[in-house]
């Protein structure tokens, strides 16, 4: 089953951009399809396979920081060709 995961990445501490740019960066590396914008990410891909790894790298994330935020929303679909029509 294809999915759809917006993300955001939000650690509570003064040097909070080295952490996101590594987070990114290993969501990059990764057999998955990945779209950025300045306010969240989105990575999209087979269900069984991305929500394993997505786990693995939060928590890594979260083993690096003090404090951080993960916000996730997921879709059941593969929104990542979607195109707005306004």
């Amino acid at each position: 089953m294809k999915i759809s995961i917006e993300l955001t990445l939000l650690p509570l501490n003064n040097n909070f951009e080295d952490h996101i740019i590594t987070f990114i960066k290993r969501l990059r590396a990764s057999e998955f399809t990945v779209l950025e914008n300045p306010m969240s990410t989105q990575i999209y891909g087979e269900y069984d396979l991305l929500m394993p790894f997505l786990t693995s790298e939060i928590k890594k994330s979260f083993e690096n920081q003090e404090n951080v935020v993960v916000n996730l929303k997921i879709v059941k679909s593969d929104r990542s060709n979607y195109e707005p029509h306004f």
